[in-house]
């Protein structure tokens, strides 16, 4: 006899649970995705002791045809698609057919529905071999109870009751995001967690995110062909320690995508700083085609057909969204947009066959959408009313700006906003070519050090593309000739001697190319006004006029805000006014 023998099908399915039924959240994830595909419009979810002793769901979806529930458990058994043309244009949650048939084989598993066309409910358990009648008013009820009983040795990695929760919980705030117009419930172990009516996209972002998140959130709706983006996006002012507020969404699928990640920390590496990552909820809708969603059982990775495309259609989206200068900023008064569409109304347009233009590789469409995005960012003048940041009134401690405007009270940090004005100005300066210099009458003389020496002589000419003209003048002196006529009245000894340091860390090779915004943020905070400096007003709302006209003027080279606004309403709550 040979030794190559058939596995039993309790067996493959158990072998398949360990990818789909990672945990209780896998279980739930699953569920959920079937009760949205049955187009439930609400969801009601129980847990009792994080999800392994029961996980049920109440849904009022289309329910199940008898004949159809005799196949629920089966493996690969799906109503989701038919032919390889389906499985290339998934547009619902669910298609393999194995997540059931997975789960049934490591729980006990209940599934009871009553489908319109029928009288009663029908009754599915994976411990009997046939259904039964039952009774249920409509939609499904589907319960996984004592997950892993017969497989105790993966129960043992399963985490406490509180952390196995958690993760439930994470899953449904990724799914109710995904869907805020279906109404979701969740509780545990008898005590309500959640109640989320069906709302637009702003309120169920609030209630799942917090209204902290939305006073920095700037909306967006960007397209380019087939491609969109839309969604909210957090200033640096909200960046987290941990990626826990980082939501991406494909065609209405919750993904972790390590190309759509690296695009969005590229899109805010020039206004956050250190160890601290963004926070973003941001729907990416693209034709089903152009994305193969079968890579992995779990469904949460993603390949794109043309890679390169949608990261530099993200990359610049968000990039241009966090740019916006504040004078051609949308009102923050309202900061999201009211619907986000769903996977399911952007698989189900009409014409969204791939034609002519759609089978366009999504780099055209990427290019020609920015094209003009120097143009498109440029600020519009405020037409008869006050500016944004409105008039300087005084300087407090020699460090803030106050100014008043038509909501209240601003605050500004100047040596923040000064430094990310410069900065700005730097990189259009030096994209058009070495800055402009300005000699210096009489050489500025510095005393260095050995390695500073050294690191003048070998990175001249990088100095010379970045405004400075740098000779030795002694055994360990060193003359500055020229400096960059942008920084000209900045503190020019420490700013050289920061920038050698910078220099000397890093001799790669084309330094100013590999480091340039490194290098330009380090000139930008040297140059920029340094705190305690007395100003006019005359100065002061010169310096307000020019962050309203400056790319991502909300925050500084390192990510902190440059300033804050307090409407009336809020200086009155300080002082009890009205009550």
């Amino acid at each position: 006899m040979g030794i190559i023998k058939p596995l039993p099908d309790l067996l493959i399915s158990q072998i398949a649970a360990g990818e789909v039924v990672e945990r209780p959240a896998s279980v739930l994830k699953e569920l959920l995705e079937n009760s949205l595909d049955a187009g439930a419009t609400r969801i009601d979810v129980h847990l009792e002791e994080g999800g392994v002793r029961l996980i049920r769901v109440v849904d009022d979806g289309s329910g199940i045809a008898p004949d159809d529930l005799a196949l629920a458990l089966a493996r690969h058994a799906t109503s989701k698609i038919a032919s390889l043309a389906d499985l290339e244009r998934v547009g619902s949650y669910g298609f393999r057919g194995e997540a059931l048939a997975s789960i049934a084989s490591v729980a006990r598993v209940s599934i009871t529905s009553r489908h319109a066309s029928q009288d009663h409910a029908f009754r599915l358990r994976s411990d009997a071999d046939a259904i039964e009648p039952a009774a249920l008013a409509g939609g499904t009820v589907i319960e996984v109870a004592d997950l892993y009983f017969n497989t105790p040795a993966r129960r043992k990695f399963l985490k406490t009751e509180a952390t196995e929760f958690a993760h439930c919980d994470e899953v449904m705030r990724r799914m109710t995001l995904a869907r805020p117009d279906v109404a979701f419930t969740l509780s545990h172990n008898g005590s309500a967690k959640r109640r989320l009516a069906s709302a637009d996209f702003s309120r169920r972002a609030r209630d799942i995110i917090g209204e902290d998140f939305f006073p920095h959130a700037r909306p967006l709706d960007a397209t380019a062909g087939p491609l969109r983006l839309s969604g909210l996006a957090a200033l640096p002012a909200y960046s987290r320690s941990g990626r826990d507020e980082q939501y991406f969404f494909v065609n209405g699928r919750f993904v972790r995508d390590k190309l759509l990640t690296h695009a969005a920390r590229q899109a805010w590496a020039d206004i956050l700083h250190g160890a601290r990552h963004p926070a973003y909820v941001l729907f990416l809708e693209l034709d089903p085609a152009g994305v193969d969603v079968n890579v992995h059982p779990a469904k949460t990775e993603v390949r794109f057909r043309d890679a390169r495309g949608i990261h530099q259609f993200v990359f610049h989206a968000l990039q241009r969204t966090l740019a916006t200068p504040l004078s051609s900023a949308e009102s923050r008064e309202e900061a999201a947009p009211a619907f986000v569409p769903s996977a399911f109304s952007y698989a189900r347009q009409a014409g969204l066959a791939v034609g002519e233009n759609a089978a366009r590789p999504y780099l055209e469409f990427a290019r020609a959408a920015f094209a003009d995005q120097a143009a498109a960012a440029t600020p519009a003048q405020p037409e008869g009313g006050a500016p944004l940041l409105g008039y300087a009134i005084a300087q407090l401690h020699g460090v803030y700006i106050l100014a008043q405007n038509a909501g209240g009270l601003v605050l500004v940090d100047m040596h923040a906003a000064h430094e990310r004005i410069l900065y700005e100005k730097l990189k259009h300066s030096l994209d058009a070519g070495p800055p402009a210099a300005q000699a210096l009458l009489v050489p500025l003389l510095i005393s260095a050090s050995e390695a500073e020496m050294a690191t003048a002589s070998e990175h001249s000419e990088a100095l010379a593309r970045l405004g400075f003209a740098i000779a030795a003048a002694g055994p360990r002196e060193l003359a500055v000739r020229a400096l960059p006529a942008l920084l000209a009245g900045g503190n020019a000894v420490d700013l050289v001697r920061s920038l050698l340091k910078d220099l000397a860390e890093h001799p790669a090779s084309r330094v100013v190319e590999t480091r340039r915004n490194e290098l330009l943020a380090t000139m930008a905070c040297h140059g920029a006004v340094r705190a305690h400096r007395q100003l006019g007003l005359q100065e002061m709302n010169a310096l307000l006029r020019q962050m309203e006209e400056t790319e991502r003027a909300d925050q500084c080279n390192h990510g902190r805000p440059t300033w804050v606004q307090l409407s009336m309403t809020e200086l009155d709550r300080l002082f009890m006014r009205g009550r």
